[in-house]
C-alpha cells in the first residue's frame, strides 16, 4: 500500500478527487471547514465509483449506517486494530463494502426492528446533512450559503425534524446525547 496524497480539509480533499481517482480514500468525519458528510457527497458526485472508507472517533452506532447510506463504502472507528484497517482498505479497494461485525449486526437488527429508537435513521441523506449542521450550531442562513440552497429550502429541511417526532429546540441536546456532536 502507498499513500498517494493527503489533504487537511474537506475542500482540499475535493480538489484532489477532481484531479485524480484513488484506489481508496480514507476520509475523516471531523475535518476543518466541512464535516466528512459534505465532502463524501461531493466526492460521490464527482466520481461515483470512488471507494471511500470513513474514519471517525465517534462510535459506529452513531454514524456508520447513515454514512453508508450517503455513499461511503465502509466505516471504521479510529481505534480499530491495524489488521482491521488493512482488511477494510483491501475490501474497499476490491470494490466491495466493508462492514464490521458491529455494522453487520446493526443492519440485521434494522431488518427486524423499526428505527423508532434512533429517529435520526429515518432521515434522508439531505435531511441528515442539515440535521448535523443544525445540531452543530449552524443557523439556516449559514447552511444555505454553504450548501448553495435557499434559506427557505433549508428551513423546509429543518422541518423534517418533526419526522423524528421531536421539537427543534431539543435538537442539540438530542445530537449530543446520541453522539452526533461533541
Amino acid at each position: 500500500m502507498e499513500v498517494a496524497a493527503e489533504a487537511a480539509t474537506g475542500d482540499e480533499t475535493i480538489a484532489l478527487v477532481r484531479e485524480q481517482a484513488f484506489d481508496v480514500m480514507l476520509l475523516d468525519i471531523a475535518m476543518p471547514n466541512k464535516n466528512g458528510v459534505d465532502p463524501l457527497r461531493v466526492i460521490k458526485q464527482i466520481r461515483s465509483e470512488q471507494g471511500v472508507l470513513m474514519l471517525s472517533g465517534f462510535p459506529e452506532s452513531q454514524y456508520a449506517i447513515n454514512l453508508l447510506k450517503a455513499g461511503a463504502n465502509g466505516y471504521l472507528n479510529k481505534d480499530a486494530a491495524p489488521d482491521e484497517i488493512v482488511r477494510a482498505i483491501r475490501t474497499v479497494a476490491r470494490g466491495h463494502q466493508y462492514l464490521s461485525e458491529f455494522i453487520a449486526d446493526a443492519l440485521a437488527d434494522k431488518l427486524e426492528k423499526p428505527a423508532v429508537e434512533r429517529p435520526h435513521e429515518m432521515l434522508s441523506k439531505r435531511e441528515f446533512q442539515i440535521f448535523c449542521k443544525l445540531a452543530g450550531g449552524q443557523i439556516p442562513t449559514q447552511i444555505a450559503e454553504e450548501l448553495h440552497l435557499s434559506v427557505k429550502t433549508v428551513s423546509t429541511y429543518r422541518a423534517c425534524w418533526r419526522k423524528c417526532a421531536c421539537q427543534i429546540m431539543p435538537l442539540t441536546y438530542y445530537a449530543i446525547k446520541n453522539g452526533r456532536i461533541e
